[in-house]
């Protein structure tokens, strides 16, 4: 199948991008044998403006993706964050191509507003929506041209290629990265759990926190290289099965993940793969007693691994997108469909 791909591909961040949901969908798609087109529309709109200034060139990268459209000829198009695309553009490709399908994805959580309206932008132009939120958050969406389904974080063997699991010497026994402030109050639990772990010999490196610089790209890649555990702190939680996706990047690469029980992950993760928490103080306790048997640590994050590489990995999660917008037959047991 021919897919057009259309979202940012990060090309102007020269080698130190964040981890992207944008190039795990595309491994997996290419690996699934799709001939796939990737059109990064903020990079094509800087290029094409006067002094690379991105907002004069927007007009300009919405013409070129109706051209690419119509020299490509795509069987799908698979729409990310791409704000800059209006939705005007999109319906002029279908009348150029009656039969193509449309779908577009969002990672961010719903209880940022600016994340729902851009759901409700696309809503009534594309065939196909999914999102990182399961539940009775998606009812708002239903009822209108497009549909709505959840979606998990992708792993990509590819991105997530370390053992951790394997290694019994590791520098951290806890990280976590985290750079925005807004809709949150994270903050909190990270100060906490910090003064929690001095007193209790417990190595913790937060990113971003206590004067450590935020790290990206292969900064973020060493960091991870040396971590048996990772929080998987959302700005809130208690929304359905959401989750951030640095859970992918934590289980990918055999890092336990300790996970807030208010998302109610272990439906799809199984009890026994990570560690749930309510309190600072339960989250304490489940630390130290993995810092003191490492072996349970590795055996639990090996096992993760296992499990996440298998029903989460980027060439599932991108057939599931494209099966349910082309309306196929599922090729696999997608554990997370009911949802």
């Amino acid at each position: 199948m021919r897919i057009l791909q259309v979202g940012y591909a990060q090309t102007r961040r020269w080698g130190k991008a964040r981890v992207s949901t944008e190039h795990k969908l595309h491994n997996g798609l290419v690996r699934n044998h799709h001939n796939v087109l990737h059109f990064s529309d903020r990079d094509v709109a800087s290029f094409l403006a006067p002094f690379g200034w991105r907002d004069l060139g927007k007009g300009k990268a919405n013409r070129k993706l109706v051209e690419v459209a119509d020299n490509f000829r795509p069987d799908m198009i698979l729409l990310g964050h791409c704000d800059i695309i209006r939705n005007e553009t999109l319906e002029g490709i279908r009348k150029l191509l009656p039969d193509v399908r449309i779908a577009y994805r969002n990672v961010d959580p719903l209880f940022v507003p600016h994340n729902v309206d851009a759901i409700m932008e696309r809503i009534h132009t594309v065939d196909t929506i999914f999102v990182t939120t399961a539940g009775a958050g998606l009812e708002a969406f239903k009822g209108h041209r497009a549909s709505i389904h959840y979606m998990p974080n992708p792993t990509d063997l590819a991105v997530e290629s370390l053992q951790n699991g394997d290694r019994e010497s590791l520098p951290y026994d806890l990280f976590f990265c985290g750079n925005s402030n807004e809709h949150t109050t994270r903050k909190d639990t990270v100060v906490a759990l910090k003064e929690h772990c001095d007193a209790d010999g417990v190595i913790f490196k937060a990113f971003g926190y206590f004067g450590e610089p935020n790290v990206w790209g292969r900064d973020y890649d060493v960091v991870l290289a040396q971590s048996k555990m990772g929080l998987n702190l959302n700005r809130q939680e208690g929304d359905f099965l959401y989750s951030s996706a640095r859970l992918a990047q934590l289980m990918g690469n055999g890092i336990v993940p300790m996970i807030h029980r208010d998302g109610q992950m272990e439906l799809l993760l199984g009890k026994e793969r990570a560690v749930y928490f309510s309190d600072v103080d339960e989250l304490m306790k489940r630390i130290v007693e993995l810092k003191a048997d490492d072996a349970q640590r590795r055996s639990m994050a090996k096992e993760g691994q296992r499990f996440y590489r298998e029903h989460f990995c980027s060439e599932r999660v991108a057939q599931y997108l494209v099966e349910r917008t082309m309306g196929s037959d599922f090729s696999h047991d997608y554990i997370w469909a009911e949802y």
